[in-house]
């Protein structure tokens, strides 16, 4: 009887023990209420929808070698003496008048030395340099570093060498991939050859070929995780997945520890993985509720830039411009993804007309620049179109996609000295073609860019004339 006695007590602790272990391991991972999750899932994917919406484009452009849009692979400059047309659909609102340079670097197993040719003084270039959050780190080009040759050093978060001779200046990324976009002015489509020989002298080598050193050992390949498409990105739960992939390529930012914790609390975190199919219904709405919530934020925001509360100058820069606002980090990619910062470029939206009435090219609009009153810049403005809900540029007879200073000299003048733009899907009359920019028979926008603005336009002094429906 003792004997059975014992055996009882013994099992009684045991189960005990398997008590105190449960108990402890449950208050080690808390429960998060639906309602925790959907803030937090609103939080993270407001977040990092910037992250996985470049992720797709730099995915198009130098690791799928079957989409069309595939320049080609990294740390290679890949240049194209054209301008978009309506034919490239990878980027959303892009811009018309710069032919591109593009060049994706990947920065882990040591720096890139970019080198640019001399560049004529009155003609504008700019490299921009953006990570993988989509901050603008750093520029170089005309604004920055004038128009001399020049080699400048590109180094991930991990080098921490010294600046070698030859390099005019070091920039650092914070993610092992970052993305360098050229822009060299085009005058006039006569002009394109020269454009050519500039994009030509655009050249990039390792630090150690630069240096005549050994190369160091290559960085692990990746089996890179298909993006979602841009329609899936902007509903998908696996958008939370994709999110915590890329995160695994951004080194923790110092500023973001907290923040990394309460992601992490809903298993959103570099190297982590939600499994939907596991989930309670509820669980899954809280996810799905939080991306409602973040397009809700989104939706906000856009509201407050198309009405002027909100400038571009505000949602485009470096993490410490930006101070972490995630939401503007948001509006600046969904509304113009690769937009360039204050200093370098504003970008002036035209969504509604004088009246606040939203855009449709079955109307017909007239903008007015007064004598004397064209956006104040020391390089150069344009103007271009763009079809809704799409962001991407617009096909028509004149293949004319844009109106820009350079095309001045062919653009007629009002009697006044002024200068008046018609905006509709017909054309105005042959007397007026000069001045006609086309917009598809449908909902549109324009967005008016200003390269290396003047004081008058970054402080606000100089206003944009309205868009005004004649009929």
């Amino acid at each position: 009887m003792e004997k059975k006695l014992a055996s009882i007590a013994l099992l009684f602790l045991a189960s005990l023990c398997m008590v105190g272990f449960s108990l402890r391991a449950t208050a080690a991972s808390p429960v998060v209420s639906p309602s925790e999750v959907r803030a937090m899932a609103r939080d993270a994917y407001i977040y990092g929808y910037p992250l996985i919406d470049n992720y797709r484009v730099q995915y198009s452009w130098f690791i799928d070698k079957q989409n069309p849009e595939y320049k080609g692979p990294w740390n290679t400059i890949h240049s194209s003496a054209q301008v978009y047309t309506p034919d490239d659909k990878a980027m959303q609102t892009p811009n018309s008048d710069t032919p591109y340079s593009q060049l994706g670097a990947d920065l882990r197993a040591e720096p890139i030395v970019i080198s640019v040719p001399e560049v004529e003084k009155n003609r504008y270039y700019a490299l921009q340099f953006i990570d993988m959050y989509t901050f603008n780190f750093a520029y170089a080009g005309t604004r920055t570093t004038g128009n001399q040759a020049a080699n400048f050093l590109l180094a991930g978060p991990n080098w921490h060498g010294v600046t070698p001779p030859g390099i005019k200046k070091v920039f650092r990324s914070e993610t092992d991939f970052a993305f360098v976009f050229f822009r060299t002015q085009l005058f006039n489509p006569q002009d394109i050859d020269n454009v050519r020989k500039i994009q030509a002298g655009y050249k990039v080598q390792s630090l150690s070929a630069f240096l005549g050193l050994p190369a160091p050992a290559a960085a692990p390949a990746i089996d890179f995780a298909r993006p979602l498409s841009q329609q899936d990105e902007r509903g998908s739960l696996e958008a939370f997945n994709l999110i915590s992939y890329v995160l695994q390529f951004c080194p923790h930012n110092p500023s973001e520890t907290q923040l990394m914790e309460r992601f992490a609390r809903i298993n959103v975190g570099a190297g982590k993985k939600i499994d939907f199919a596991a989930l309670s219904p509820e669980m899954k709405q809280a996810y799905q509720g939080g991306i409602a919530d973040a397009w809700g934020s989104y939706k906000k925001a856009q509201e407050e830039f198309v009405a002027g509360k909100i400038s571009s100058g505000q949602v485009f820069g470096t993490r410490e411009f930006l101070k972490n606002n995630y939401v503007y980090r948001m509006l600046g990619d969904v509304d113009g993804i690769y937009g360039n910062s204050a200093d370098e470029a504003i970008y002036l939206p035209y969504n509604k007309d004088q009246t606040g009435t939203e855009l449709n090219g079955s109307n017909h609009y007239v903008l007015h620049f007064g004598k004397g009153k064209l956006p104040p810049v020391h390089a150069f403005w344009s103007l271009t179109m763009y079809a809704l809900p799409s962001q991407l540029l617009v096909a028509n007879p004149l293949r004319r996609y844009l109106i820009n200073s350079p095309m001045l000299p062919g653009l007629k003048k009002d009697a006044d000295g002024g200068i008046t733009l018609y905006v509709q899907h017909g054309s105005p009359g042959k007397d007026k073609e000069s001045n006609w920019l086309p917009a598809p028979d449908g909902a549109f926008a324009m967005v008016l860019r200003t390269y290396w603005p003047d004081k008058a336009m970054t402080d606000g002094q100089w206003r944009a004339p309205q868009l005004r429906k004649t009929h």
